[in-house]
């Protein structure tokens, strides 16, 4: 099917910005160091998106009853629910050069989000915000705003393929109850 002219420019809108050479160089270096301690800095990730966001912990019946962070820290399930988040996350920002790679692995996350976990799509937002706060806060010293500006733009780009994935789904925003997630998010920056 031929595409209407200027309709590729919204489709690329939609799908959000993508990185330039050096932010794809400068997201993939820091990622690197990061990724090097991928179980840890994944399980303080989920540990802090759970204690600041507790809605979220709805959705995971093996440790939805945990409150404190230390439990959250030991427990099995979560270690490996991190685990798979930084697999998603690698595969993601090796693929940078990639688009069409990145929009597919972020198509099948937000599908089975969607689908199979009826996770509300707002706090792919909310985790992506915690990522960048924990980020800011391992390279305190070394993420220039040139970096901080490029993992900014990763974030929307994968809530972007994120969202659309729900749309091609058709997905319809479930009922909301006590625990709904909260309407301000956290700052992208430090």
């Amino acid at each position: 099917m031929a595409k209407v002219p200027g309709e590729m420019e919204i489709e690329r809108r939609e799908r959000g910005e993508e990185l330039s050479e050096a932010e794809r160089k400068a997201v993939q270096a820091t990622w690197a160091r990061l990724y090097a301690n991928c179980e840890d800095v994944g399980v303080a990730i989920l540990v802090r998106f759970f204690v600041n966001f507790p809605s979220a912990k709805q959705y995971f019946s093996q440790f939805k009853h945990m409150e404190e962070p230390l439990e959250m820290e030991r427990s099995p399930q979560l270690r490996k629910h991190a685990c798979r988040v930084m697999g998603a996350l690698n595969t993601v920002v090796e693929n940078l050069h990639d688009p069409d790679k990145v929009s597919s692995v972020l198509a099948l996350v937000g599908k089975a989000h969607a689908l199979k976990h009826k996770v509300e799509p707002v706090y792919f937002k909310i985790l992506s915000g915690v990522i960048l706060e924990v980020i800011a806060e391992e390279f305190a010293n070394d993420f220039p705003p040139e970096t901080q500006g490029a993992w900014t733009k990763l974030r929307g780009l994968i809530y972007s393929h994120v969202t659309a994935a729900y749309k091609e789904v058709g997905w319809v925003q479930q009922v909301p109850n006590a625990a709904t997630p909260p309407t301000t998010l956290p700052s992208s920056g430090p």
